[in-house]
């Protein structure tokens, strides 16, 4: 793997880490502390969805953004033809 690729593997790489920490986020400051008020008008279960999102919200988040993380890399190593050891 030359130089330039490696550079390129880490750009994107450190790409996709910001965007999925900037939607984890949004869901967990966003919704959970600065929208509570009008997401709390809205009810989902007998409970207001700002309650939810600082609750549940955030760590239901968080576990997807793993998987698509995890997806992401199979994708990226296989673009740049990283070798699975």
């Amino acid at each position: 793997m030359t130089p330039e690729d490696r550079a390129a593997y880490w750009r994107a790489n450190l790409r996709l880490v910001t965007v999925l920490l900037i939607c984890w986020f949004t869901c967990s400051f966003g919704f959970g502390i600065l929208l509570v008020h009008p997401l709390n008008a809205i009810t989902i279960g007998g409970y207001p969805l700002g309650l939810w999102f600082a609750q549940q919200g955030a760590i239901y988040c968080f576990i997807l953004l793993i998987f698509i993380y995890a997806l992401a890399m199979h994708w990226l190593d296989k673009k740049f033809e990283i070798p699975e050891d």
